[in-house]
């Protein structure tokens, strides 16, 4: 009886919280999306500038030292990313959603910053992971925060929204490529994190859902605020495995279609056709994670998964096999295959966090989010490692591209949940 009451008492609360904090929600909603934005262009910068960044710190060598440097450089990043997710999330849950939000903004700035003036390439590596390991966070806080704020009625499509920053933030890195040559001037775009989360801190308000579900769990003590208690343990397996698997693959084309493009085209403007590919890739990504919101409502979340593994998979191919130049059919093809990926992004945001209950949502989410990552930066350095023996980087990037096999396979097994305020 007292349990039921107690349940009974936190929904009320939570839905009347929800209309107390409509007065905050656009700027809530604004921060946390620039947020995004700026990580998205953050984590895409040195991609586009990998070729030429490597050169720079290391003058004329081989190219089996060019290639290993690179890899390294993207894999650290990814590391950081996957540290961060999971820290992040515990602290968010701890300490509040809009402390989170706020110092994973400005860590990421900083060491963005910092990247400027390293002189190796090993400094710039421990920059990168650093940055990483902001982004990972505000990827999970901003997430969580969000998602508390709107009713269940509007969370699908706002998240939606709110995952189209990462890829408008890849297009924005395409066009700095575009438009600045000297990669140092382009990681200039730190600066505007670091004054988004100083000014953060005077107008961002904590979530109240937080506030009321940490004060009603922490009277129940049948509660367990154990991440991997025997009710949490499935949903954590199947949905690290959903999420990972269609990162591995997202970064592997992310991180490796500029150099790619690199290695087979014959145009002298080679370095317009990477920064084209990385607008496209991040335009279509922005669409997709735009309508993903009302595909995932008119079919259902695990429905969309589905369809976007399966998808993914085949312009995989498509793009990577097929393509021994570049073509404007090549973009299309690209094109097509991110739109996909921008879908499943969308849904995700919604599909992970649904898993688990409020007092361990951005923990629970946050090791979802970023188990993968550890794979994900193997996969990543790998590719770049292994690609003479694999025989270039289509073959490379199509072999690993089977993990969207293994997703579609882990979705099958995953039911659709909605997320209860109390469990």
């Amino acid at each position: 009886m007292e349990t039921e009451t107690i349940r009974t008492n936190v929904i009320t609360a939570s839905l009347s919280l929800v209309e107390k904090q409509k007065g905050n929600v656009a700027l809530i909603f604004t921060i946390c999306f620039l947020s995004t934005v700026f990580g998205g262009i953050v984590s895409m910068l040195m991609s586009v500038y990998l070729p030429v960044t490597v050169k720079d710190l290391l003058g004329n060598v081989s190219d089996e030292k060019m290639n290993n440097v690179s890899a390294y450089i993207n894999a650290v990043f990814l590391y950081g990313w996957m540290f961060g997710g999971i820290v992040w999330g515990i602290i968010c849950d701890k300490a509040g959603r809009s402390k989170s939000v706020i110092l994973s903004t400005l860590c990421y700035g900083v060491f963005t910053l910092l990247t400027i003036v390293s002189p190796s390439w090993l400094l710039v590596c421990v920059c990168r992971f650093l940055s990483g390991f902001g982004i990972g966070g505000v990827l999970v806080t901003t997430t969580i925060l969000v998602s508390e704020i709107f009713t269940e009625k509007k969370r699908t499509v706002m998240l939606g929204i709110v995952s189209v920053g990462i890829p408008v933030g890849f297009f924005i890195a395409g066009a700095i490529n575009n438009l600045l040559q000297d990669w140092r001037q382009a990681f200039l775009a730190g600066v505007v994190p670091v004054l988004l989360s100083l000014v953060s801190v005077f107008v961002l308000p904590e979530s109240d859902k937080w506030k009321a579900n940490r004060y009603v769990t922490s009277q129940n003590k049948n509660f367990s605020r154990e991440l991997f208690a025997p009710a949490h343990r499935k949903d954590l397996l199947l949905g690290s495995l959903i999420f990972g698997t269609m990162l591995i693959g997202l970064w592997a084309i992310f991180s490796w279609t500029p150099t790619w493009i690199q290695s087979i085209s014959t145009n002298a403007e080679v370095q317009q056709q990477r920064g084209s590919a990385m607008m496209i890739l991040a335009g279509a990504g922005l669409a997709g994670s735009f309508f993903s919101g009302w595909i995932a409502n008119a079919i259902g979340l695990r429905k969309t998964m589905l369809m976007c593994f399966a998808v993914c998979f085949i312009m995989t191919f498509f793009v990577f096999k097929l393509n021994a130049s570049i073509s404007l059919f090549t973009f299309f093809e690209i094109g097509v295959l991110a739109f996909f990926f921008g879908i499943s992004q969308g849904a995700l945001q919604v599909y992970v966090p649904n898993l688990f209950p409020v007092a361990i949502c951005a923990s629970a989410t946050g090791f979802c989010f970023n188990t993968g990552r550890l794979f994900t930066a193997t996969v990543v350095f790998f590719i770049g490692a292994l690609v003479t023996l694999l025989g270039g980087y289509g073959n490379s990037i199509f072999i690993f591209s089977f993990v969207f096999i293994a997703g579609f396979i882990a979705t099958l097994f995953e039911k659709e949940k909605r997320q209860k305020v109390y469990r």
